[in-house]
């Protein structure tokens, strides 16, 4: 019981970035939510995945709204698609629904298989990207441009502190410390309170604000021009699930007797559940953690880790005026460190033939550069449907890809 209580403090701790992160994503100016439901929502969100985790799947990973997944929900969905808060609310519960399906289905396993390896790659490399992007221009560092379309900002003394912070978090993730996000916001957040940069908030208890419960729009969501953004969502969150339980599985030697980490099943099921509940709550996908690894190095084997770890983030829902006062200078760091981590996955990327090379690399770029996780993984894979037609290698070409290709281009034109 002590060391599964110690695993769940060490996971909590590491991901407890998100309880300010999220809602500051989410909370964008003009998007429409206000910040104390976006954090109610997002602690939620978290609570609910990451105890049923533990109950269910009985395994010690934890859940949270994803990163890259809240930024593809308010800058290509909110801003990109200009639709209200509520239908993408929709489009995030119908992504949970079928992700459902799919994971008490079969059909999941074809369509995992159906997605070459270079492509799952470069879908992680391009959401890192994308996190990075909007970390430099939150920093300020990167701002727009009337010509050139963005330029280097002007470097202030906000912009060296959140600079200062983004270094100190890298030399902490190279020292293995797994509270770096944490740190590193406190530390710029700190700073920017003795430059005097922060809001002093006129109370520091609030009562939760659940104005987000159930304000989601699901027939709005119904409309055929929203099929690639319920798609993507479905597939990096399926994708991102997948990853973290082969990674933390094999680490934790948490495997069955068929070499497969212990209650896929059960566990895709609960982040599909969980992110059904994202978009009731008022959230962006809820997706399982890989900083859940902390917590099993820690000791935690048992679904104890994850309802403890659940607990935890409870206690949170009364204090979003503290969580307010953290300015976007100090988040910032944790979405560039987030997108760096990300980007680890170029190594295993194969350039020796430019067919799979090719669609690889245009979802690195068009993600970042379209603001829109839909079109890089849309014109990735018809890329690739057309190189290896063209090389000769059309037998290869898996139906459920082409399918998704068709019907993804024929409602993005």
């Amino acid at each position: 019981m002590k060391k599964e209580l110690i695993a769940a403090f060490t996971t909590f701790l590491t991901m407890a970035y998100i309880i300010a992160v999220n809602p500051a994503m989410l909370a964008s100016e003009g998007t429409g939510i206000g910040f104390s439901a976006a954090v109610t929502a997002t602690i939620l969100a978290a609570s609910f995945g990451t105890i049923l985790m533990g109950l269910y799947a009985r395994l010690p990973y934890a859940l949270a709204p994803g990163m890259g997944l809240n930024a593809f929900f308010t800058y290509t969905l909110i801003f990109g698609e200009k639709i209200p808060y509520q239908t993408a609310l929709g489009v995030v519960f119908l992504s949970g629904l079928i992700f459902l399906v799919l994971s008490i289905t079969p059909f999941r396993a074809l369509l995992i298989k159906s997605i070459p390896t270079q492509l799952r790659l470069a879908l992680a490399i391009g959401i890192g990207l994308f996190l990075t992007f909007i970390g430099l221009k939150n920093m300020g560092l990167v701002v727009s441009h009337p010509v050139t379309l963005v330029t280097v900002g002007k470097l202030d003394a906000m912009v060296v502190t959140s600079l200062a912070g983004l270094f100190l978090g890298g030399a902490l993730v190279a020292r293995k410390n797994h509270f770096a996000m944490l740190i590193t916001i406190i530390f710029v957040t700190l700073v920017a309170a003795f430059l005097g940069r922060i809001n002093v908030p006129d109370q520091i208890v609030q009562a939760p604000d659940f104005s987000l419960f159930g304000d989601f729009d699901l027939m709005g969501a119904l409309k055929w021009s929203l099929f690639p953004a319920i798609l993507s969502f479905m597939l990096t969150d399926l994708m991102d699930t997948l990853s973290t339980f082969i990674g933390v599985s094999q680490a934790a030697d948490l495997k069955d007797e068929n070499d497969e980490p212990k209650n896929l099943k059960k566990g895709m099921i609960v982040d599909a559940l969980a992110t059904t509940f994202s978009g009731i709550v008022g959230t962006s996908p809820t997706t399982t953690y890989i900083e859940s690894a902390a917590g099993v190095e820690m000791g935690g084997r048992s679904g104890l880790t994850a309802v403890f770890c659940g607990l935890l983030f409870l206690p949170f829902l009364f204090i979003a005026p503290v969580i307010q006062i953290i300015p976007a200078a100090a988040t910032a760091p944790v979405l560039i460190l987030v997108g760096c981590l990300m980007g680890k996955s170029f190594v295993e990327l194969r350039i020796e033939k430019i067919e799979e090379f090719l669609p690889a690399f245009l979802v690195i770029l068009l993600i970042p550069l379209t603001f829109s996780i839909s079109q890089g993984i849309i014109y990735g894979f018809l890329a690739h449907i057309v190189m290896y037609s063209l090389v000769g290698r059309v037998r290869e070409i898996h139906p459920i890809l082409l399918l998704i290709t068709i019907l993804g281009l024929a409602v993005l034109h």
